[in-house]
């Protein structure tokens, strides 16, 4: 046996015909209460590991999280807190003040459970709200979520500009409000990404790898940052008001925003394919396009007022969407090499070359 740094080294024994078989660090059979005769578990990874399990699947389900609170906190600062212990992932979250809970803090609450995908009112009492996440250990896979998220966020951006070109304060609104549900997706998958680092089975019944998860989550963060310019983008409705636009820089706005969009659907194909040409393509776009900024620039610099205020929010926020799809290109760069691509037959296919893909 060797044991280094935590790590226990055990060689594998081979028993009767064909039966292998290792044996179990003593401290950690008699840390948890084990003995001979008792049953271990073992769940295999995506990753090529084993995790061992003492026992069927323990009472997680079970877990109570209590969240002191007062009544005297600042609502975002509650809804915040309230935010951080739902991405935690306990299943029943009990939130508590001292003494009687004000209406205003109650009133949080619910809001809260009434955004966020899980957590419904299992109890209240004069000092206290118990939350449950109905959700349980069977979520949503992690890679449809953030598909949802692109429709959504793509279906921002589109509705965004046609708000901005249409002065419609109705569709900026719809626009606005929509943002919640991108953040309620983002902090789901948080969320889910959080329970599987935390518990190997809930990794397992994902069938991620923990660097699946870590990229997941980052292109879940760039979505998210993406739907918060295209709310930014509709909000320069009620700045610009019923001030025209000249017709040349509406038409230059337009194909940035095309640029960005198509940007983003193929940074998103080149982290599902593992195609590194691809992803590289969207990165050099992103960078071609500060000249197309620069040239509205010029133009922006003879307009004053609010309209030079407007335009300069619509433009900036275009160019933060691009280059978001190119740090999502990134992303996808650094998931093909730490997971190549596979064929049907499980082997690791030849690298694409420039000439290759070309022809």
């Amino acid at each position: 046996m060797r044991s280094t740094g935590g790590f226990h080294g055990r060689r594998i024994q081979k028993t009767g015909g064909s039966t292998f078989i290792v044996s179990l660090p003593k401290s950690w059979v008699t840390a948890r209460g084990l003995g001979a005769g008792d049953v271990l578990f073992f769940t295999p990874r995506a990753d090529g590991t084993l995790t061992v399990y003492a026992g069927a699947t323990p009472g997680a389900d079970a877990e109570r999280r209590v969240v002191e609170v007062t009544n005297e906190m600042e609502e975002e600062h509650l809804f915040r807190r309230l935010i951080a212990e739902y991405i935690a992932g306990y299943p029943l979250l009990e939130i508590r003040t001292p003494g009687r809970m004000s209406p205003r803090t109650r009133e949080v609450v619910r809001n809260f459970a009434q955004r966020m995908i899980g957590p419904e009112i299992l109890e209240e009492t004069a000092e206290s709200v118990v939350l449950q996440d109905v959700v349980g250990q069977n979520p949503l896979p992690i890679p449809s979520i953030l598909r949802r998220e692109h429709q959504m966020v793509r279906a921002m951006q589109t509705d965004a500009m046609a708000a901005f070109r249409a002065r419609d304060p109705s569709i900026a609104r719809d626009v606005i409000e929509r943002d919640w549900e991108v953040d309620r997706l983002h902090w789901f998958l948080e969320k889910q990404v959080t329970s599987a680092l935390r518990d190997g089975r809930i990794l397992a019944s994902l069938d991620l790898t923990l660097p699946d998860c870590s990229t997941f989550l980052l292109a879940s963060r760039v979505l998210e940052r993406i739907a918060d310019h295209a709310v930014r983008i509709a909000g320069t409705v009620a700045i610009l008001g019923r001030e025209p636009t000249p017709p040349k820089l509406v038409g230059a706005l337009d194909r940035m925003a095309e640029r960005a969009a198509a940007g983003l659907v193929a940074a998103l194909e080149s982290l599902d394919s593992r195609d590194i040409d691809r992803a590289n393509e969207v990165i050099d776009a992103a960078e071609e396009l500060t000249r197309e900024r620069d040239q509205i620039l010029r133009e922006l610099a003879s307009k004053r007022g609010r309209l030079a205020v407007g335009l300069a929010y619509v433009l900036e926020s275009l160019e933060r969407a691009a280059f978001y799809a190119s740090d999502l290109a990134e992303i996808a760069i650094n998931r093909a090499v730490e997971t190549p691509a596979r064929t049907e037959e499980g082997t690791t296919p030849p690298a694409k070359s420039g000439a290759a893909a070309a022809g």
